[in-house]
């Protein structure tokens, strides 16, 4: 059988992550190139040969998504792998459509191609879209398996926006390790709520040494998903967060609909600002698609530091960024906070922005008045804070995972909203971990 040309399309994560697992020093393909959406300055770089083994000695090149046709052609692709998430089914069947028409294949790998055995136990956290609340799920399960005696390391789903060599495997056990690792405002969110709470957590590129690492130091593995992707490691127990917020979308995003067939436990975060035919309508979905799944019913509360900055106030809500852009959610915790404290008035920052994030708007023009906390350069990061300071407001109102005040000058009174899960039943994390045998 004769050697296959593979095209692999990504976003910078996943895709990684199918080559190095599946494609790399595997003698039937030849990947002659991966292609980026979703994530800016993606595009134009080289997976390097130091990561991509010794049948590429030069690397493989990542191209704009937006010349997939023309490359499928150029570079005689004989099979296209669709590698990264949060999109409806209709997205990724336009690709396909896009991809058959140009005469190839068009892949999906399974979990059997992807997913890496550990010597340890592992626990995952993933969900159905973005923003679900994966994060505070997650750090509730290594608060309670922490508080029963056991050692405890996160891994994160990649986001490796920098350096790839570098970035291969990396560490995060304080707040300086995120200035070694010249981390973006998106890898911060995820990394920082472990670190203060005095966790560890792993990310990078190849999640095959990442594991390695961390079982040294670890009784038990969390895998903490990004997006809606489908964990990289064979997983004892899964939890699947769902979102009342938007509901429905568990049935026709990829890959969150497989994810949700994945679950042990099923999540239904955010209750306490939900809709109740919403979540109606997810317990209806969940035994649809996943009956065996036990449920925990829980509340995502709120609390902020400096509250009395908002009554009366016309505020600028920061909300998490791709929460708002991929994972198109249209409001968040600032925004509820607003909401619940009596704002005046929301000020649309649509006016004031600069540069990238009024890129951005035009890319996602559904975001309306909230502003995406995108931060995936240092360049963006200014754009972020300029534009911020820009706004005519009277409070900043910041819905982020972390502090954007430690971050950036902002010229402004700001509030932070902070959040963790609280389950409301019987069925909590705890009981579900006592019933799997892990504490």
């Amino acid at each position: 059988m004769s050697t296959k040309n593979v095209l692999i399309m990504g976003a910078a994560g996943r895709d990684f992550h199918n080559f190095n697992v599946y494609f790399r020093d595997n003698n039937d393909y030849n990947v002659v190139a991966f292609t980026a959406t979703q994530i800016p300055n993606i595009d134009g770089r080289i997976y390097p040969p130091e990561l991509a083994g010794k049948l590429y000695p030069n690397g493989i090149k990542i191209y704009d998504e937006i010349n997939l046709t023309g490359l499928i052609k150029e570079l005689k692709v004989d099979e296209v792998v669709f590698s990264y998430s949060d999109v409806t089914f209709n997205y990724v069947m336009t690709k396909a459509s896009i991809v058959n028409a140009a005469g190839v294949s068009f892949k999906l790998l399974g979990a059997n191609d992807t997913m890496i055995k550990s010597s340890k136990p592992v626990i995952s956290i993933i969900a159905v879209r973005t923003g679900c609340g994966k994060s505070q799920t997650s750090r509730k399960v290594v608060q309670v398996l922490r508080e029963a005696g056991k050692k405890v390391v996160s891994i994160r789903h990649p986001m490796p926006y920098g350096d790839l060599v570098k970035q291969k495997v990396q560490r995060y056990g304080s707040l300086e390790d995120l200035i070694k690792y010249k981390c973006t405002i998106e890898e911060m969110e995820e990394y920082e709520p472990h670190i203060v709470m005095g966790s560890v957590i792993y990310a990078g590129v190849d999640y095959a040494a990442i594991l390695a690492e961390a079982e040294k130091e670890a009784d038990v593995i969390i895998w903490d998903g990004g997006n809606n992707d489908i964990p990289f490691y064979k997983s004892d127990l899964t939890f699947t967060v769902v979102d009342p917020h938007r509901a429905g979308h568990e049935m026709y995003y990829y890959p969150g609909n497989t994810s949700l067939r994945l679950a042990d436990v099923v999540v239904i975060n955010k209750m306490d600002s939900a809709d109740k035919k919403n979540v109606t309508k997810l317990y209806d979905n969940i035994r649809v698609v996943n009956p065996k799944a036990q449920i925990i019913e829980a509340n995502s509360p709120l609390t902020l530091d400096k509250e009395n900055l908002i009554k009366g106030k016309r505020v600028l809500v920061v909300e998490d960024g791709p929460t708002l852009t991929h994972g198109e959610m249209e409001y968040g915790a600032g925004m509820i906070a607003a909401w619940r404290n009596d704002a005046e008035e929301i000020i649309d920052p649509r006016p004031f922005t600069v540069n990238s994030i009024s890129d951005t708007f035009k890319k996602y023009p559904k975001i309306g008045k909230l502003l995406p906390a995108m931060g995936y350069s240092d360049q963006q990061i200014l754009d972020l804070e300029e534009t911020i300071n820009k706004t005519d407001c009277d409070t900043v109102i910041i819905g982020t995972p972390i502090d954007l005040g430690r971050i950036l000058k902002i010229n402004k009174p700001h509030v932070r909203v902070q959040y963790e899960l609280l389950e409301k039943g019987n069925i909590t994390v705890k009981s579900i971990l006592k019933e799997k045998g892990f504490i």
